[in-house]
């Protein structure tokens, strides 16, 4: 495995660093503060290119790969900002790129890749199933050329600030399919039609600025040519796009980790108590050197990871240890850059504790921890069934 970037890696780094410069700690406190969506910080992302990164170029975008798109969000990310504005509208897109027909494809993704469409809605946990993906209970039949859809979404970020959703309904009911994972269905729905008209959105308030939501539909009403793929092989699509995603949340983590391990280490340097610097106590130097050892070791799981996808080789595994290394690893960092800054970690204006919060959100989501240990148990080491 080659782990050194090569030109055009260092190249892409540098622009996106430029941009982000754009976008200082106050910019972000500010939005924190109001909880404001980051629109001129998309915008510029999106006017570089940068979130039609995975798009092909006969669609219109910059046809790169998943090392390209993990180095654009770890940026980001390593530059103090927020980028899950942006990553959803980078891996959630892939549905439709690899599950879509060829004329859904030309109608949306040259103007997903332009911003003048943004598909950032992911709608597929729901408040009774959480995790437990196959048990959803929002259900799409077919009446005519339409599907009338009915049922419950929550934890669904940026349903506000998207034009496009991707959403998992089942089509078939449960007891009426062989396997669990039968008689699911992704439908896309247009936001701008859908709201008021069957969809109601309700904003929930997190601990960080992450513009979540709960979603309720009543009769809405979508049209037949918005199913992508084949009906009742949905569930599928959506585990085909979860390697993506666990390597681009992989890739944010550390690149917070990589800002907590900065901070810490510059505000250690600084800090002066018993007339000299803190940095200069073992108690102060060993933990942020650990989390840079464990930030970089999680950095190498990225990679391997990134490189398998791009090869079309398998990688569940390695996307998946890549997101848990890395979200466990940057959550260290997080304490670390906390506790080197004392009281002062606690004040908003060191932007530390907006950055806390927001990593903490990766033990969680967008797939808990403890799963991606099940499944190393059960599908690498053949350990039995545990849920």
């Amino acid at each position: 495995m080659a782990i050194e970037e090569n030109k055009f890696h260092a190249q892409l780094r540098e622009n996106v660093r430029e941009i982000c410069a754009r976008f200082p700690d106050s910019y972000w406190r500010e939005l924190d503060e109001k909880r404001a969506y980051p629109e001129e910080f998309v915008k510029a992302l999106t006017q570089a290119g940068h979130l039609a990164a995975l798009i092909p170029e006969e669609y219109g975008g910059a046809g790169l790969g998943i090392t390209e798109a993990s180095i654009i969000l770890e940026e980001m990310n390593r530059s103090g900002g927020n980028s899950g504005a942006c990553h959803a509208q980078m891996y959630t897109m892939g549905t439709l790129l690899r599950h879509g027909s060829e004329e859904q494809k030309r109608e949306y993704l040259p103007k997903i890749a332009d911003g003048s469409l943004r598909l950032q809605a992911f709608g597929v946990t729901e408040p009774n199933t959480g995790t437990d993906t196959t048990q959803l209970k929002t259900t799409a039949v077919r009446k005519g050329d339409r599907y009338i859809v009915n049922g419950q979404k929550v934890f669904i970020s940026r349903t506000e600030h998207s034009d496009l959703m991707i959403l998992l309904v089942r089509t078939t009911p449960l007891d009426q399919v062989q396997k669990r994972t039968q008689g699911l269905s992704v439908l896309l729905v247009d936001l701008r039609k859908a709201l008021g008209n069957g969809l109601t959105i309700r904003p929930i308030r997190t601990m960080m600025n992450h513009a979540t939501t709960e979603l309720f539909f009543e009769d809405l009403e979508v049209p037949v040519e918005n199913l992508i793929g084949e009906e009742g092989k949905g569930f599928s699509y959506i585990l085909d796009g979860m390697n993506a995603e666990r390597i681009l949340i992989a890739s944010e983590c550390i690149g917070d980790g990589r800002w907590f391990i900065d901070r810490a280490t510059n505000y250690a340097n600084q800090r002066v108590v018993f007339n000299r610097p803190i940095g200069q106590n073992q108690g102060i130097q060993f933990p942020i050197a650990k989390a840079y050892i464990d930030i970089e070791a999680a950095d190498l799981m990225r990679y391997r990871a990134a490189e398998l996808f791009d090869a079309g080789k398998p990688c569940g595994k390695e996307a998946n240890m890549a997101k848990l290394l890395a979200a466990d690893a940057s959550w260290a960092a997080a304490n670390v850059a906390l506790q080197t800054h004392g009281g002062f970690g606690f004040a908003e204006e060191y932007d530390i504790e907006r950055k806390f919060r927001e990593t903490r959100l990766y033990q969680v989501a967008p797939i808990s921890t403890n799963l991606i240990l099940s499944y190393v148990a059960e599908h690498v080491l053949g350990l039995p069934r545990s849920y």
